[in-house]
């Protein structure tokens, strides 16, 4: 009698290019603003990825490859030697307790402020958010961006180059060009935000040319099998709209599917939606889907992840059940209950509270403390 695998079972053992994962569960990319204003990782950061290294993949969180593509204040960035040894404390202790880090690399291009960095943002065109941002002031009006001119755009290709190649420096295993939620490579992708008439703008074939030659770049600089893309179809996060999805990232998939790259990476993925059909259709490699779970109960993510794996997906990102459940893996093993996300300490907040101090199943619950809290504001996804 012949034994079946069964393809739904996400704690079975699997591969990502040149890495064996112990199981298929990946910790997605998470925005929590606990860097120091430099954006090099503290202490903090040491801590909580290593907590969470039994994930099979850690993508850390997006990281500015220059100094004007930082979002808001205390993200972490990856263009300075003392980033790299920031990073390189990460690194360490995630690979000391059996893990494995990719880290995004974010350019958040209009989705900035003077405030924070002291430099007018940059964008595809001189069209600002249509919303407030936060700053080490609070909350202020959008600032307009520079319309970027060609030589900004060969620079910017550049610098994400070499913060891939800082990132290999750092310990990481590779990297994820972060084309998703209205950061800059998707504000060159979304029609109400590229306005542009050069070879950068108007066709779907122009839009789709800079985020392209950023991962064409960031692979050549450490390799295709070191590199995946984050993506996200039809999202109108940060203000972008796109009007035609379908027709937007078959022209970006049939300009990247040549390079072998270690993974495409879809952002609330819905394994129903015709986009997400027509992409794992036409993907020839890794695909990572992230469900967008509302119900974050053990039975929930547990359906939603066999859920993805049905419809296709090779690896499965989990952000919030990961951020609440350091110990996500074994809780899903065991059926176990899974912590509640305390959204008070999303972003915005520094300090352990809602970051660090989520118990384990062998632990007891800490009662937070208010002592860190600089600000708080509704969840944004980074």
């Amino acid at each position: 009698m012949t034994q079946t695998t069964d393809t739904t079972d996400f704690l079975a053992p699997s591969r990502l290019g040149r890495l064996a994962l112990p199981h298929r569960l990946v910790m997605a990319p998470l925005t929590r603003n606990r860097a120091a204003a430099d954006g090099t990782p503290t202490d903090l950061m040491v801590e909580h990825y290593a907590q969470r290294a039994s994930a099979g993949l850690i993508i850390a969180e997006g990281s500015t490859p220059n100094a004007v593509g930082q979002t808001y204040p205390n993200i972490t960035a990856i263009h300075t030697d003392r980033h790299v040894a920031g990073w390189r404390r990460v690194t360490d202790a995630v690979r000391a307790a059996g893990g494995r880090m990719f880290l995004q690399l974010q350019h958040g291009g209009r989705v900035g402020h003077p405030a924070t960095t002291g430099l007018t943002p940059v964008a595809p065109s001189a069209v600002p958010l249509p919303e407030t941002i936060f700053t080490p002031e609070g909350h202020q009006p959008a600032a307009v961006p520079r319309e970027m001119t060609a030589d900004d755009i060969r620079a910017t290709v550049a610098d994400f180059a070499a913060a891939a190649r800082r990132a290999v420096d750092a310990g990481f295993e590779g990297v994820e060009v972060h084309s998703a939620n209205g950061m800059l490579l998707h504000q060159f992708l979304a029609d109400n935000t590229n306005r542009r008439g050069d070879g950068y703008g108007g066709s779907v074939r122009r839009r789709v040319r800079f985020a392209a030659e950023v991962t064409e770049a960031v692979a050549d600089a450490i390799g295709a099998d070191r590199v995946g893309i984050r993506i996200s179809p039809a999202s109108t996060v940060n203000g972008v709209r796109e009007e035609d999805t379908d027709g937007l990232y078959a022209a970006l998939l049939d300009r990247l599917k040549g390079l072998d790259l270690a993974y495409l990476h879809l952002v609330r993925s819905d394994p129903r939606a015709g986009w997400y059909r027509k992409i794992r259709a036409d993907w020839p490699g890794v695909l990572i889907g992230n469900p967008d779970l509302t119900d974050l109960t053990t039975e929930a993510v547990t359906r939603a992840t066999r859920e993805m794996l049905a419809a296709g997906a090779d690896l499965v990102a989990l952000g919030r059940p990961f951020l609440a459940n350091p110990d996500l893996v074994a809780r899903l093993r065991l059926g176990a209950p899974l912590n509640p996300v305390r959204e008070r300490y999303f972003m915005y907040v520094g300090g352990a509270d809602g970051y660090n101090d989520y118990p384990a199943l062998d632990g007891q619950p800490s009662v937070p403390s208010s002592d860190s809290i600089v600000a708080t504001d509704g969840a944004r996804v980074a």
